[in-house]
Formats: structure tokens, C-alpha cells, sequence
């Protein structure tokens, strides 16, 4: 169930790439933040680049979430 709520919310927000996200790894629990994510229409893996480091990251199986502005800022830091 919970992979099907990641999927049609990453669905969701591809619709309207723009805003701030919160992308979750569940496999090693890492948290990203990001004002853009892509995801691949053949594997589903989705790609974005880290406002913390500002490296690319490629996620097979992630969860996405939007947040507030306010959020992304606390979870980044100074931006």
C-alpha cells in the first residue's frame, strides 16, 4: 500500500515539478531536499539535485513528499 501511495504521488507531482520536495530513501533512511525531481518513465527511478550538496541523486525506490517553503529552508539550512 505504501508503494502505491509513493507512486501515485510521484505522479502526482510530476504533474507540476515546481515547489519544494522531501525525497526519503527507505533503505537507508537518508532525507534529501529539492526544488525539482524528474523520474524515469521506463524504471520509475527518480533524479533530482540535493539543495544540501548540491550533487545529482539517482533513487530507485524512494518517497516523495511536498513541503512548505518554511519546511525546505529548516531542512536545508540557510538558502
Amino acid at each position: 500500500m505504501k508503494r502505491l501511495m509513493g507512486l501515485v504521488l510521484s505522479l502526482l507531482f510530476l504533474a507540476g515539478c515546481g515547489g519544494y520536495w522531501m525525497v526519503t530513501d527507505p533503505t537507508t533512511k537518508s532525507i534529501y531536499y529539492t526544488e525539482k525531481v524528474e523520474q524515469s518513465k521506463s524504471s520509475g527511478a527518480v533524479k533530482f539535485i540535493d539543495a544540501k550538496t548540491g550533487n545529482q541523486v539517482n533513487l530507485q525506490n524512494s518517497e516523495v513528499k511536498e513541503i512548505t517553503k518554511d519546511e525546505f529552508k529548516v531542512g536545508v539550512g540557510k538558502k
